[in-house]
């Protein structure tokens, strides 16, 4: 599989060992918006760039029929317009939060239990994510995720950093040492709590994930998630 890499930051550069790891070709690295590429040269695309560019760096290989695996945040007021683009040139795209696959299979573990507690008003629900200090946006994008799969399954209707309240999942932020990345939610009452939780070692999982995205979406057409690729039902 011959891969271009867009965004060639720390996350890039270990999908790079990763890729060819797995006996992948990196084609194409892209970490300027005035770099010329060569879509015809690339199976697919990883974007892991900022959010001033990937809105640019996803559909214009979406026009060039090149599928995208991208994990950038902070454009996705855009990603409606993205998926029309997609469709309409018939190619494929995956957008993930978080691309590990032990945190997919915890997206959806998060929602089942939400489904269970969802009647029982006496558990209260909070979460905590804790990452390093480089990490200077809060909450994790991941976190929200995991807020968003309860609100869809309970009463709860909204979430907020480091504030409770009716209907309001309260999320605390902890930025310390080189933590790749913990999150847990608990749901508690005054006789017991429940609490699950999804600990990274490292960064390289998410890296993984991304990698085998990449490898799954060959050949398909259309938009999917890792809830596709990992056939959780």
């Amino acid at each position: 599989m011959k891969i271009g890499l867009f965004g060639y930051g720390k996350m890039g550069k270990m999908i790079e060992r990763i890729a060819q790891d797995r006996g992948h070709t990196l084609v194409a690295k892209i970490d300027n918006p005035s770099q010329d590429v060569d879509y015809e040269s690339m199976d697919v695309a990883i974007d892991f760039s900022t959010p001033e560019a990937a809105f640019d760096n996803i559909t214009n290989c979406f026009k060039n029929k090149v599928p995208v695996i991208s994990g950038t945040t902070g454009w996705l007021d855009k990603f409606s317009e993205a998926v029309n683009i997609c469709e309409e040139h018939k190619s494929a795209f995956i957008y993930a939060s978080n691309f590990s696959l032990g945190v997919n299979i915890f997206f959806e573990l998060n929602k089942h239990l939400a489904k269970m507690m969802a009647g029982l008003e006496q558990y209260k629900v909070g979460m905590e994510e804790i990452h390093h200090t480089q990490k200077l946006d809060a909450p994790s994008g991941t976190a929200i995720t995991l807020a968003e799969g309860i609100i869809e399954n309970t009463p709860y209707e909204k979430w907020e950093l480091d504030k409770s309240g009716d209907k309001i999942i309260p999320i605390k932020s902890i930025r310390e040492g080189t933590v790749p990345g913990t999150h847990s939610i608990a749901y508690g009452s005054p006789v017991d709590t429940i609490e699950i939780k999804h600990e990274a070692h490292n960064r390289e999982g998410f890296a993984l994930g991304a990698v085998i995205a990449s490898e799954w979406i060959q050949g398909k057409i259309g938009v999917f998630s890792m809830k596709d690729v990992l056939n959780l039902s």
